[in-house]
């Protein structure tokens, strides 16, 4: 009787383990991606939208403005700058456009809804020039624009996350306004 139970106990431990392991991740992400969508920074940030920290919370995490959120505050490095955003491609595909980084350290990850990252956008991959990158769901057809690089998302739902690199206090605006050039459009506009 002895072993039966420990085989029972051990089964359904392992079991957990791994529901822990599978779940956990995902559940995290979707209350960071329905944070981004109810709260932002400073208020909510729409679908198909990207917002940057505003540049006294990246400056002062800890003494944020009253308007500032606990996504705006919580987590917050001091290397770089956050840009954030949700995608809901069943609304159609999304035009990516970064600006021309100088040289500068960026980056814009995208996350699927299994938190599974599946494209990067940014010095180490697709150097600092500026560029324009069309996020498609799966399954779309349609004509790619010329000059603008295709990114297919595994998933409908996308969660954005860019990094601008302030290289020391007196580098945050230089930073904040490149930030603020990460930008989506709708392909149709």
């Amino acid at each position: 009787m002895g072993y039966a139970n420990l085989l029972i106990f051990c089964s359904v431990a392992i079991m957990a383990w791994f529901l822990v392991i599978y779940f956990l991740p995902r559940m995290l992400l979707n209350v960071y991606r329905r944070a981004i969508l109810t709260q932002g920074f400073e208020g909510p940030i729409p679908a198909n939208t990207l917002a940057t920290a505003p540049q006294a919370i990246f400056a002062d995490p800890l003494h944020p403005p009253a308007s500032a959120t606990k996504l705006a505050t919580t987590g917050v490095n001091h290397d770089t700058l956050p840009t954030v955003g949700v995608l809901d491609l069943k609304k159609g595909p999304q035009v990516l456009h970064v600006p021309d980084m100088g040289g500068r350290y960026y980056s814009v990850q995208l996350t699927g809804p299994n938190n599974t990252i599946f494209a990067y956008v940014g010095k180490r991959t697709t150097g600092t020039k500026a560029g324009d990158y069309l996020i498609v769901g799966p399954g779309w057809k349609g004509r790619v624009p010329s000059g603008v690089k295709q990114i297919v998302s595994p998933n409908n739902s996308v969660l954005v996350i860019g990094r601008t690199l302030v290289e020391c206090n007196s580098d945050l605006s230089t930073a904040y306004d490149l930030a603020k050039q990460i930008q989506l459009t709708p392909l149709n506009q």
